[in-house]
């Protein structure tokens, strides 16, 4: 079997064309949009696995013309990614592609000379990506491959309106590598193989032990700095904070999942409670809050992680329940009535109706993001510094996420934290 055997950066280019969703009502009208972009990748090599079943980190850069240049313009985004191999020796030539990043809008939601355009109110936004890619072919200078693509750009919650943009897209990439002739050699044809391989390599070097065979329990602190708005007429950004705690195992270096709880503090429920705004003053239906705005500013809960982990990269996700956070009721009855509420809301102001939607939102938190860690989570044993990790229990992280309520953007958060590596590991 041939396969690529060098290892430097590959660099791609692509093409992606389609629609975007209508972000709200009488949403200006635009062409189809299309994406141009140059993007580079490296594979993490992980014990026992093949370069073919390997994953991928990279890095890509986007411009798109949205179909309207008065109205809607262009965006430029940048988006770290990491791509998987999917359905295995059934249908060669597939993997999936996940990213997180950041985009630029120069155009973008204006009250007098841009109202329609609710989908991006932010010069800046976050910028999310999820594809799937098949190859068609392998040519000289490189490999065709063909996708369908979802692009998905909105501020966090950190501004309203706040509807976001989704673009739905058809993707043709070539991927670069030298000529043929110095870019093949044979690979290893089986786990066994790369094994031995992966072996003889960490003896020769040094560099890094035998990953364990068994998983790894480790125990997480983490704190978090959000932001976010609370309404139209409270469109001004105040802090989320966070602290969460987290048991949990990794298996192999490379894939992490945990139990957990988290308390956060939301600065703009405890500011309109302390602010004895309309929902909260004498006769009104959260007039007991303001007994103590700090408490009902508060949101505690228990939470389930997942986590795919890239030498020093991670792709986490999280899944919480919510078993206080009294105060999204304000949230609730403001964002979800009649449109644009104002800060004095009049006595017969429609507000928005407790329902099972209500319910799941109240209670069902998500959350997805990246973060970088200090030491390479591939490194059990040895690092590439030639520290034993059996000293080195600490890997401290840095990470970027947006956090919702069951889809709905709630805020967006910068964290800091570390994982503690309990026991020893065990081969």
């Amino acid at each position: 079997m041939q396969a690529q055997v060098n290892e430097k950066p590959s660099w791609h280019t692509e093409f992606l064309y389609g629609i975007s969703a209508e972000a709200n009502d009488f949403f200006p009208e635009r062409d189809p949009q299309f994406s141009l972009i140059i993007g580079m990748s490296q594979r993490i090599e992980l014990a026992g696995k093949t370069q073919a079943q390997s994953p991928k980190i990279g890095l890509l850069g986007m411009y798109t013309d949205l179909g309207n240049k008065e109205l809607l313009g262009h965006s430029y985004a940048l988006i770290p990614y990491v791509s998987f191999p999917v359905f295995g020796k059934r249908w060669s030539g597939s993997q999936m592609q996940f990213g997180l990043g950041g985009a630029y809008f120069d155009t973008r939601f204006d009250p007098e000379t841009n109202f329609f355009n609710q989908a991006v109110t932010t010069d800046l936004t976050w910028a999310f990506r999820a594809s799937i890619h098949q190859r068609l072919f392998t040519h000289r200078y490189g490999t065709l491959d063909a996708g369908l693509v979802y692009n998905h750009q909105s501020n966090g919650h950190t501004k309203l309106p706040n509807q976001g943009l989704n673009s739905f897209l058809l993707s043709l990439r070539q991927t670069w590598h030298g000529p043929l002739t110095q870019r093949v050699a044979q690979a290893a044809t089986s786990v066994d193989d790369y094994k031995l391989k992966y072996e003889r390599s960490s003896k020769r070097t040094g560099s890094m032990d035998q990953l364990p065979s068994g998983p790894q329990e480790y125990l997480e602190m983490r704190f978090g700095y959000g932001l976010n708005v609370l309404a139209l007429a409270f469109n001004d950004l105040r802090p989320v904070r966070t602290f969460a705690i987290t048991w949990g195992k990794t298996h192999k270096g490379h894939l992490r999942w945990g139990v957990g709880a988290f308390y956060r503090f939301y600065q703009h429920y405890h500011d309109y409670i302390q602010g004895n705004e309309s929902l909260v003053r004498p006769g009104q239906e959260f007039e007991s809050y303001r007994v103590n705005p700090w408490r009902y500013g508060s949101n505690f809960g228990l939470h389930l992680n997942g986590e795919v982990l890239l030498g020093h990269f991670g792709v986490s996700t999280q899944l919480g329940l919510n078993l206080y956070k009294p105060a999204y009721g304000i949230d609730w009855r403001i964002n979800e009535g009649w449109d644009y509420p104002p800060r004095e809301l009049p006595p017969n102001w429609v507000l928005g109706e407790y329902n099972t939607k209500y319910q799941l939102k109240k209670h069902l938190s998500t959350r997805l993001g990246l973060r970088y860690y200090l030491w390479d989570t591939r490194f059990i044993n040895r690092g590439q510094t030639g520290r034993s990790l059996e000293t080195i229990r600490v890997n401290p992280f840095i990470g970027g996420h947006i956090n919702a309520n069951l889809g709905q953007a709630d805020f967006s958060e910068l964290s800091f934290g570390m994982i503690i590596r309990l026991g020893n590991p065990k081969s």
